[in-house]
């Protein structure tokens, strides 16, 4: 007779300095079927990333030893695809562009219910695409772009992008010479395509115009009430 093996679950890194919370919302995880590492800080958290890396992070922002977004950051130059969800009581709109530039991928604000950030921890799982095998740099008229290096260069000038920069540009390129939909950009990269969210998206696009003006023939172009277009 033969056995039937279940799929592994979905490994979970939870960074939490709070211990009444990260063993309230580990237990919580582990009952559910996830497997779940826990770490008390930043610089705990990340040894336990690069000992085993995860399926998601999913981390507090404010923490002693290393924060969390400095934590993101460290990730995100080894890793561009893990996701990342933030946990903190900070709200403000440049906390929350912060995070989403330094890698995050979601944002829960404390307090919050176990069913949302289950639910959130499922979409990001269900998103995430399969790591890529390594594949050439890329050509956008006279530019390199290296996406899993998360640069662009231009001769002998580099410019170092952001997760969510480089994410963007790899989108526009993918769909070079047609129209990328402002709402499907949204909804992958920013997980919707809120009012907020659509500014920031704004922000991004403006960057992305100043890396690439040394190049006359490329250009981002809007397309009103659609989304944009890369073309060169």
């Amino acid at each position: 007779m033969r056995l039937y093996k279940m799929p592994p679950m979905p490994s979970i890194l939870l960074i939490e300095d709070e211990p009444a919370l990260g063993m309230i919302v580990k237990d919580s995880l582990e009952v559910r079927g996830f497997t779940v590492r826990y770490a008390a800080d930043g610089q705990e958290g990340l040894e336990l990333f690069r000992q085993q890396c995860p399926d998601i992070v999913v981390a507090d922002v404010m923490m002693p030893r290393l924060d969390g977004f400095s934590l993101a950051e460290i990730i995100r130059r080894d890793n561009a695809s893990v996701p990342i969800i933030f946990l903190t009581a900070r709200s403000q709109p440049a906390d929350v562009v912060r995070g989403f530039e330094l890698g995050g991928n979601d944002y829960l604000k404390k307090p919050f219910s176990m069913d949302e950030l289950i639910v959130r921890i499922k979409a990001r799982l269900s998103t995430t695409p399969p790591a890529a095998a390594p594949s050439a740099v890329l050509t956008i008229g006279r530019y390199e772009f290296d996406h899993p290096r998360q640069r662009l260069l231009l001769g002998t000038h580099e410019e170092v992008l952001t997760h969510r920069e480089a994410e963007l540009l790899k989108c526009l390129y993918d769909q070079r010479n047609q129209v990328l939909e402002r709402a499907t950009v949204l909804q992958e990269l920013w997980g919707n395509d809120s009012f907020f969210n659509g500014r920031s998206l704004d922000v991004f696009i403006t960057r992305l115009r100043r890396y690439l003006k040394d190049d006359p023939q490329v250009q981002i172009v809007n397309v009103r009430g659609i989304g944009y277009k890369l073309i060169w």
